[in-house]
């Protein structure tokens, strides 16, 4: 008994271990879970970084889809000549086909050219298809990243809670405490108790003090996180709406569950995505077999003093183009993409495993933090109870101060664990979600 006592600081530090470091002080901010996650939203760098890459990757989609537009190129130049000999070939007005007396220093031409694609060995339609599936990977990449900043805003939100309630609970029993060591005062002066009791009550006040200290800094460690996760000035004050910490729902059928992850994982959707992409882009590759087959047209100009003046010259045809090296240089490039396609289909099977065995295990966390509610529930009844039948034993010399004291320990515990049992069920059922890929 003596040694749950002097124990006591370290249940006030074991309820109030939780991540962060840091000060805080003024204004104070109430700050509920939706605030909290929507703050965190908002100032998430992993989010900004997958927005980004989601910008990249719709670029990338727009680039395959310009590949189905016509080229346009235009050049043209301004030449300086060296007083060239120039021979026609053809017949002048005069009848001579030299070029005579003429002298040509300089000339000017310019060119624009179009090109149409008719076909091109389906490359452009499977380039097409394989941008998209990289863009929807991208996105599903995008939302599970928005996901576990959710559930990490979750996390450190009981975080906050647990730190503020062991603070409150530990306070109200130092009031208890601080209150009982005066009423021993007077009793041990007045020569009604043993100073060895009223020893025993000081070392249980200052066990409690040095476990408010402790839980306290452990507060404005927590708070700093917080306020930092939200994008909020580190000195700023935040109190967490216990509100929200009530138990959420019932646990329903592993089954479901399982079935529903397998369903909805934003990362086996993207697997899948890819292993679209790669399928596309096996087919973009055997393009390489086949010619390609555009419209073209052109238009020339060209200006020569004293030789040549060339206008209206418009041209129109069909082109192809076949690379005949592509019959052998092909092949290799499509078993190194289907070979990446059987990883990618191997991965898949490994996920889906992996996908069972976090829902087990999300699921069976969160039955667990139920039943511990329900527990911890009768705990506080029971040591509420019997700190109640202990006190007006004491008050009436039937039990000793040890066990007072060892029933008000018993009491601050109970009221820790029930506290926290309820913010540990919110983060399980919380994480069950996002295993699932049901967090909203």
């Amino acid at each position: 008994m003596k040694r749950s006592r002097l124990n006591i600081t370290g249940i006030a530090i074991a309820a109030a271990l939780f991540l962060a470091e840091g000060t805080y002080a003024q204004p104070a901010m109430r700050l509920s879970l939706e605030q909290a996650i929507s703050l965190s939203l908002q100032n998430s760098g992993k989010l900004k970084i997958a927005n980004a890459k989601v910008e990249e990757a719709v670029a990338a989609s727009h680039e395959a889809r310009d590949h189905r537009l016509p080229d346009v190129k235009m050049s043209g130049s301004y030449l300086r000549l060296n007083n060239p000999t120039v021979d026609l070939k053809v017949k002048t007005g005069s009848g001579t086909g030299g070029s005579g007396g003429m002298k040509v220093e300089q000339a000017v031409y310019g060119m624009a050219n179009v090109s149409m694609p008719l076909f091109a060995g389906f490359k452009i339609k499977h380039g097409i298809e394989s941008a998209r599936f990289l863009e929807q990977a991208t996105r599903l990449d995008a939302e599970k990243d928005h996901d576990d900043v959710v559930q990490n805003a979750i996390g450190a939100y009981c975080n906050l809670y647990k730190a503020k309630r062991s603070v409150e609970l530990v306070k109200e029993t130092l009031e208890r405490e601080e209150q009982r060591v005066k009423d021993f005062t007077n009793l041990e002066k007045n020569g009604l108790l043993a100073r060895n009791d009223l020893l025993k009550a000081q070392l249980q006040q200052s066990n409690v003090e040095l476990a408010l200290l402790e839980a306290e800094n452990n507060l404005k460690m927590t708070t700093v996180n917080m306020a930092l996760l939200l994008g909020l000035p580190e000195g700023t004050e935040l109190t967490p709406d216990s509100t929200g910490m009530e138990p959420v729902a019932d646990a329903g059928t592993l089954t479901k569950w399982e079935d529903a992850a397998l369903m909805q994982r934003k990362d086996r959707a993207a697997l899948n995505a890819r292993i679209g992409a790669t399928n596309a882009s096996i087919m973009a590759m055997k393009g390489d077999y086949y010619p390609a087959l555009a419209i073209t047209g052109g238009y020339i100009a060209a200006d020569v003093p004293n030789l040549l003046t060339l206008t209206n010259a418009v041209n129109l045809g069909l082109g192809l183009q076949y690379n005949l090296g592509s019959i052998w240089k092909t092949g290799a490039k499509i078993d190194a993409a289907k070979a990446r396609l059987h990883q990618a289909q191997a991965t898949e099977g490994i996920l889906a495993d992996q996908i069972r065995l976090e829902v087990n295990n999300a699921y069976q966390q969160y039955l667990l933090s139920l039943k511990k509610i329900t527990v911890y529930q009768k705990s506080v009844e029971q040591t509420n109870e019997n700190y109640r039948i202990t006190k007006n034993k004491y008050d009436n010399n039937l039990v000793t101060t040890t066990e007072l004291l060892d029933a008000d320990v018993a009491q601050l515990q109970a009221n820790l664990n029930y506290a926290f049992s309820k913010a540990d069920a919110l983060v399980a059922y919380k994480k069950l979600q996002q295993v699932t890929g049901m967090l909203k």
